[in-house]
Protein backbone atom coordinates (compact mmCIF):
# COMPACT_ATOMS: atom_id res chain seq x y z
CA UNK A 1 0.00 0.00 0.00
CA UNK A 2 1.41 3.36 -1.04
CA UNK A 3 2.10 6.11 1.36
CA UNK A 4 -0.50 8.83 1.68
CA UNK A 5 0.37 12.12 0.07
CA UNK A 6 0.54 14.86 2.63
CA UNK A 7 -2.00 17.67 2.17
CA UNK A 8 -0.70 21.11 2.89
CA UNK A 9 -3.00 23.58 4.62
CA UNK A 10 -4.20 26.48 2.41
CA UNK A 11 -2.29 29.66 2.50
CA UNK A 12 -3.95 32.50 4.31
CA UNK A 13 -6.36 34.41 1.97
CA UNK A 14 -6.25 31.88 -0.93
CA UNK A 15 -9.94 30.90 -0.54
CA UNK A 16 -11.10 34.52 -0.91
CA UNK A 17 -9.07 34.97 -4.12
CA UNK A 18 -10.53 31.81 -5.57
CA UNK A 19 -14.07 33.12 -4.85
CA UNK A 20 -13.34 36.44 -6.54
CA UNK A 21 -12.02 34.69 -9.64
CA UNK A 22 -15.12 32.50 -9.82
CA UNK A 23 -17.39 35.52 -9.48
CA UNK A 24 -15.54 37.34 -12.26
CA UNK A 25 -15.94 34.35 -14.54
CA UNK A 26 -19.70 34.34 -13.87
CA UNK A 27 -19.98 38.04 -14.71
CA UNK A 28 -18.08 37.59 -17.97
CA UNK A 29 -20.28 34.67 -18.95
CA UNK A 30 -23.44 36.68 -18.19
CA UNK A 31 -22.23 39.60 -20.29
CA UNK A 32 -21.41 37.27 -23.15
CA UNK A 33 -24.89 35.75 -22.95
CA UNK A 34 -26.55 39.18 -23.01
CA UNK A 35 -24.50 40.29 -26.03
CA UNK A 36 -25.27 37.05 -27.85
CA UNK A 37 -29.01 37.50 -27.16
CA UNK A 38 -29.04 41.09 -28.45
CA UNK A 39 -27.17 40.16 -31.63
CA UNK A 40 -29.43 37.17 -32.18
CA UNK A 41 -32.59 39.23 -31.58
CA UNK A 42 -31.41 41.91 -34.00
CA UNK A 43 -30.72 39.31 -36.67
CA UNK A 44 -34.17 37.79 -36.17
CA UNK A 45 -35.85 41.18 -36.49
CA UNK A 46 -33.94 41.90 -39.69
CA UNK A 47 -34.89 38.54 -41.14
CA UNK A 48 -38.54 39.17 -40.30
CA UNK A 49 -38.38 42.44 -42.24
CA UNK A 50 -38.44 40.56 -45.52
CA UNK A 51 -35.09 41.37 -47.11
CA UNK A 52 -32.72 40.64 -44.25
CA UNK A 53 -31.95 44.25 -43.45
CA UNK A 54 -34.97 46.59 -43.46
CA UNK A 55 -38.58 46.77 -42.33
CA UNK A 56 -41.33 47.32 -44.93
CA UNK A 57 -42.06 50.90 -45.96
CA UNK A 58 -45.70 51.77 -45.21
CA UNK A 59 -47.51 53.82 -47.87
CA UNK A 60 -51.16 54.84 -47.44
CA UNK A 61 -53.00 55.39 -50.74
CA UNK A 62 -56.51 56.85 -50.77
CA UNK A 63 -59.13 56.09 -53.41
CA UNK A 64 -62.88 56.15 -53.98
CA UNK A 65 -62.97 52.69 -55.60
CA UNK A 66 -61.36 50.64 -52.85
CA UNK A 67 -63.42 47.55 -53.74
CA UNK A 68 -61.84 47.17 -57.18
CA UNK A 69 -59.71 43.99 -57.42
CA UNK A 70 -56.66 45.64 -58.98
CA UNK A 71 -55.77 47.26 -55.63
CA UNK A 72 -55.18 43.84 -54.03
CA UNK A 73 -52.97 42.87 -56.97
CA UNK A 74 -50.99 46.09 -56.58
CA UNK A 75 -50.64 45.49 -52.83
CA UNK A 76 -49.17 42.04 -53.47
CA UNK A 77 -46.67 43.37 -56.00
CA UNK A 78 -45.64 46.11 -53.57
CA UNK A 79 -45.31 43.66 -50.68
CA UNK A 80 -42.84 41.61 -52.72
CA UNK A 81 -40.61 44.70 -52.71
CA UNK A 82 -41.03 45.42 -48.98
CA UNK A 83 -43.63 48.14 -49.54
CA UNK A 84 -46.62 47.80 -47.24
CA UNK A 85 -49.29 49.48 -49.37
CA UNK A 86 -52.44 50.31 -47.41
CA UNK A 87 -55.51 51.18 -49.52
CA UNK A 88 -57.71 53.73 -47.74
CA UNK A 89 -61.29 54.08 -48.95
CA UNK A 90 -63.24 57.33 -49.28
CA UNK A 91 -66.93 57.61 -50.14
CA UNK A 92 -66.87 61.03 -51.82
CA UNK A 93 -64.57 62.86 -54.23
CA UNK A 94 -64.26 65.79 -51.84
CA UNK A 95 -62.34 63.74 -49.25
CA UNK A 96 -59.06 62.30 -50.65
CA UNK A 97 -57.33 65.59 -51.56
CA UNK A 98 -57.76 67.21 -48.13
CA UNK A 99 -56.62 63.94 -46.54
CA UNK A 100 -53.49 64.02 -48.72
CA UNK A 101 -52.78 67.69 -48.01
CA UNK A 102 -53.11 67.07 -44.26
CA UNK A 103 -50.70 64.07 -44.24
CA UNK A 104 -53.45 61.58 -43.40
CA UNK A 105 -52.47 59.58 -46.50
CA UNK A 106 -49.34 59.57 -48.68
CA UNK A 107 -50.87 59.25 -52.16
CA UNK A 108 -54.29 59.27 -53.74
CA UNK A 109 -55.63 57.83 -56.98
CA UNK A 110 -59.17 58.85 -57.83
CA UNK A 111 -59.11 62.00 -59.96
CA UNK A 112 -58.21 63.36 -63.36
CA UNK A 113 -55.91 66.32 -63.95
CA UNK A 114 -58.78 68.78 -64.34
CA UNK A 115 -60.25 67.87 -60.97
CA UNK A 116 -56.84 68.25 -59.33
CA UNK A 117 -56.31 71.61 -61.02
CA UNK A 118 -59.65 72.87 -59.75
CA UNK A 119 -58.84 71.67 -56.23
CA UNK A 120 -55.45 73.42 -56.19
CA UNK A 121 -56.93 76.66 -57.52
CA UNK A 122 -59.72 76.68 -54.95
CA UNK A 123 -57.72 75.67 -51.89
CA UNK A 124 -54.21 77.00 -52.47
CA UNK A 125 -52.85 73.45 -52.23
CA UNK A 126 -50.13 72.40 -54.62
CA UNK A 127 -50.78 68.66 -54.90
CA UNK A 128 -48.95 67.17 -57.87
CA UNK A 129 -49.28 64.11 -60.11
CA UNK A 130 -46.51 61.54 -59.84
CA UNK A 131 -47.88 59.19 -62.48
CA UNK A 132 -50.74 58.39 -64.84
CA UNK A 133 -53.27 55.59 -64.45
CA UNK A 134 -56.11 55.55 -66.95
CA UNK A 135 -58.65 57.54 -68.86
CA UNK A 136 -62.24 56.48 -69.31
CA UNK A 137 -65.19 57.83 -71.24
CA UNK A 138 -67.87 59.66 -69.26
CA UNK A 139 -71.08 57.84 -70.25
CA UNK A 140 -74.75 58.77 -70.34
CA UNK A 141 -76.94 55.88 -69.14
CA UNK A 142 -80.70 55.55 -69.33
CA UNK A 143 -83.34 52.96 -68.48
CA UNK A 144 -85.91 54.86 -70.54
CA UNK A 145 -84.04 55.39 -73.79
CA UNK A 146 -81.68 53.35 -75.94
CA UNK A 147 -80.60 56.16 -78.24
CA UNK A 148 -79.87 59.86 -77.85
CA UNK A 149 -82.60 60.74 -80.34
CA UNK A 150 -85.27 59.30 -78.04
CA UNK A 151 -84.86 61.99 -75.36
CA UNK A 152 -87.69 64.51 -75.39
CA UNK A 153 -87.94 68.18 -74.55
CA UNK A 154 -87.79 68.94 -70.84
CA UNK A 155 -86.62 65.53 -69.61
CA UNK A 156 -84.05 65.65 -66.79
CA UNK A 157 -80.53 64.27 -66.89
CA UNK A 158 -78.56 63.97 -63.62
CA UNK A 159 -74.91 65.01 -63.82
CA UNK A 160 -72.07 65.23 -61.24
CA UNK A 161 -72.07 68.58 -59.46
CA UNK A 162 -68.33 68.96 -58.77
CA UNK A 163 -66.93 71.68 -61.00
CA UNK A 164 -64.70 69.60 -63.26
CA UNK A 165 -66.84 66.49 -63.75
CA UNK A 166 -69.81 68.79 -64.19
CA UNK A 167 -68.06 70.65 -66.99
CA UNK A 168 -67.13 67.41 -68.72
CA UNK A 169 -70.69 66.07 -68.34
CA UNK A 170 -72.06 69.21 -69.95
CA UNK A 171 -69.64 68.79 -72.86
CA UNK A 172 -70.87 65.19 -73.21
CA UNK A 173 -74.49 66.37 -73.43
CA UNK A 174 -73.51 69.10 -75.90
CA UNK A 175 -71.63 66.58 -78.05
CA UNK A 176 -74.68 64.30 -77.94
CA UNK A 177 -76.85 67.17 -79.19
CA UNK A 178 -78.98 67.26 -76.05
CA UNK A 179 -78.00 70.75 -74.87
CA UNK A 180 -76.61 73.97 -76.32
CA UNK A 181 -74.59 76.70 -74.65
CA UNK A 182 -75.29 80.40 -74.78
CA UNK A 183 -71.64 81.06 -75.66
CA UNK A 184 -68.38 79.09 -75.87
CA UNK A 185 -67.43 78.45 -72.24
CA UNK A 186 -64.09 76.75 -71.54
CA UNK A 187 -65.39 75.34 -68.27
CA UNK A 188 -69.19 75.34 -68.58
CA UNK A 189 -71.69 75.35 -65.72
CA UNK A 190 -75.47 74.83 -65.84
CA UNK A 191 -75.81 78.63 -66.11
CA UNK A 192 -74.17 78.40 -69.54
CA UNK A 193 -76.90 76.10 -70.88
CA UNK A 194 -79.34 77.66 -73.32
CA UNK A 195 -82.50 76.13 -71.88
CA UNK A 196 -84.76 77.20 -74.73
CA UNK A 197 -82.47 75.65 -77.36
CA UNK A 198 -81.75 72.46 -75.39
CA UNK A 199 -83.66 69.20 -75.32
CA UNK A 200 -82.92 68.12 -71.73
CA UNK A 201 -82.71 69.89 -68.39
CA UNK A 202 -79.61 69.18 -66.32
CA UNK A 203 -79.90 68.27 -62.65
CA UNK A 204 -76.55 68.51 -60.80
CA UNK A 205 -76.12 66.08 -57.88
CA UNK A 206 -73.18 64.72 -55.88
CA UNK A 207 -71.18 62.40 -58.15
CA UNK A 208 -71.67 59.33 -55.94
CA UNK A 209 -75.47 59.77 -56.11
CA UNK A 210 -75.86 59.82 -59.90
CA UNK A 211 -75.93 56.04 -60.27
CA UNK A 212 -78.72 55.70 -57.71
CA UNK A 213 -81.02 57.93 -59.77
CA UNK A 214 -81.06 55.59 -62.78
CA UNK A 215 -84.52 54.29 -61.82
CA UNK A 216 -86.00 57.60 -60.63
CA UNK A 217 -89.25 58.28 -62.55
CA UNK A 218 -88.33 61.96 -62.86
CA UNK A 219 -84.90 61.24 -64.35
CA UNK A 220 -84.52 60.20 -68.00
CA UNK A 221 -80.76 59.72 -67.91
CA UNK A 222 -77.70 59.85 -65.67
CA UNK A 223 -74.08 60.66 -66.38
CA UNK A 224 -72.05 58.43 -64.07
CA UNK A 225 -68.30 58.20 -63.49
CA UNK A 226 -66.93 54.77 -64.30
CA UNK A 227 -66.07 53.69 -60.75
CA UNK A 228 -69.52 54.55 -59.41
CA UNK A 229 -71.18 52.83 -62.37
CA UNK A 230 -69.10 49.71 -61.72
CA UNK A 231 -69.86 49.70 -58.00
CA UNK A 232 -73.58 50.05 -58.77
CA UNK A 233 -73.51 47.02 -61.07
CA UNK A 234 -74.15 48.89 -64.33
CA UNK A 235 -73.61 47.20 -67.67
CA UNK A 236 -70.62 49.36 -68.52
CA UNK A 237 -71.13 48.80 -72.24
CA UNK A 238 -74.80 49.67 -71.98
CA UNK A 239 -74.52 53.43 -72.18
CA UNK A 240 -76.50 55.62 -74.57
CA UNK A 241 -73.60 57.93 -75.36
CA UNK A 242 -70.03 58.63 -74.21
CA UNK A 243 -67.17 60.96 -75.12
CA UNK A 244 -63.96 59.79 -76.78
CA UNK A 245 -61.13 59.21 -74.25
CA UNK A 246 -58.47 59.14 -76.98
CA UNK A 247 -59.28 62.55 -78.45
CA UNK A 248 -56.67 65.32 -78.57
CA UNK A 249 -58.51 67.29 -75.90
CA UNK A 250 -58.51 64.39 -73.43
CA UNK A 251 -55.33 65.33 -71.52
CA UNK A 252 -57.14 67.12 -68.68
CA UNK A 253 -59.13 63.94 -68.09
CA UNK A 254 -56.13 61.65 -67.57
CA UNK A 255 -56.45 60.06 -64.15
CA UNK A 256 -53.39 60.35 -61.95
CA UNK A 257 -51.71 59.22 -58.76
CA UNK A 258 -51.09 62.40 -56.74
CA UNK A 259 -48.73 63.32 -53.91
CA UNK A 260 -47.72 66.32 -51.87
CA UNK A 261 -45.26 68.58 -53.76
CA UNK A 262 -42.33 67.65 -51.51
CA UNK A 263 -42.80 63.98 -52.40
CA UNK A 264 -42.91 64.05 -56.21
CA UNK A 265 -39.40 62.57 -56.44
CA UNK A 266 -39.92 59.95 -53.73
CA UNK A 267 -38.49 56.73 -55.24
CA UNK A 268 -40.95 54.51 -53.36
CA UNK A 269 -43.91 56.45 -54.76
CA UNK A 270 -42.41 56.32 -58.24
CA UNK A 271 -42.05 52.57 -57.86
CA UNK A 272 -45.73 52.26 -56.93
CA UNK A 273 -46.59 54.08 -60.18
CA UNK A 274 -44.42 51.61 -62.09
CA UNK A 275 -46.09 48.66 -60.36
CA UNK A 276 -49.51 50.06 -61.25
CA UNK A 277 -48.51 49.63 -64.90
CA UNK A 278 -47.63 45.97 -64.39
CA UNK A 279 -49.79 43.93 -66.81
CA UNK A 280 -51.40 42.02 -63.94
CA UNK A 281 -52.74 45.31 -62.56
CA UNK A 282 -53.70 47.03 -65.79
CA UNK A 283 -55.48 43.96 -67.15
CA UNK A 284 -57.59 43.91 -63.99
CA UNK A 285 -58.32 47.63 -64.33
CA UNK A 286 -59.53 47.22 -67.91
CA UNK A 287 -61.57 44.12 -67.06
CA UNK A 288 -63.28 45.87 -64.12
CA UNK A 289 -64.16 48.81 -66.37
CA UNK A 290 -65.95 46.50 -68.80
CA UNK A 291 -63.24 47.17 -71.34
CA UNK A 292 -63.88 50.92 -71.35
CA UNK A 293 -60.73 52.08 -69.52
CA UNK A 294 -57.68 53.09 -71.54
CA UNK A 295 -54.37 52.74 -69.67
CA UNK A 296 -52.33 55.92 -70.16
CA UNK A 297 -48.67 55.30 -71.00
CA UNK A 298 -45.96 57.76 -71.97
CA UNK A 299 -46.77 60.43 -69.40
CA UNK A 300 -44.03 60.78 -66.81
CA UNK A 301 -44.42 62.94 -63.71
CA UNK A 302 -42.85 66.03 -65.33
CA UNK A 303 -45.19 65.91 -68.34
CA UNK A 304 -48.24 65.44 -66.14
CA UNK A 305 -47.17 68.31 -63.92
CA UNK A 306 -46.96 70.56 -67.00
CA UNK A 307 -50.45 69.48 -68.06
CA UNK A 308 -51.65 70.34 -64.55
CA UNK A 309 -49.98 73.74 -64.67
CA UNK A 310 -51.57 74.56 -68.03
CA UNK A 311 -54.98 73.33 -66.88
CA UNK A 312 -54.85 75.43 -63.71
CA UNK A 313 -54.04 78.48 -65.84
CA UNK A 314 -56.97 77.75 -68.17
CA UNK A 315 -59.35 77.39 -65.26
CA UNK A 316 -58.22 80.71 -63.80
CA UNK A 317 -58.62 82.42 -67.15
CA UNK A 318 -62.14 81.04 -67.48
CA UNK A 319 -63.00 81.91 -63.92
Amino acid sequence: MSESVPVLPPKPGSGRRTGLIAAAVVVVLLLAAVIAYVVSRGSSDDAAAGDGSTTPTVVRLGTTDVAQPHWEILKELAAAEDIDLEIVGFSEYTQPNPALAEDEIDLNAFQHVLYLADHNNNTGDDLQPVGSTLIVPLPLYSEKHEEVGEFTKGEQVAIPNDATNQARALFVLESAGLIEFTGEPKVPTPDDVDTAASTVVVRPVEASQTAGLIGDPDIAGVIVNNNFASDAGFDLDGYVYADDPSSAGAQPYINVIAARPADVDNPVYQRIVELYHDPSVTESVVESSGGTAVIVEGYDAAKLQQVLKDTQANLKAAG
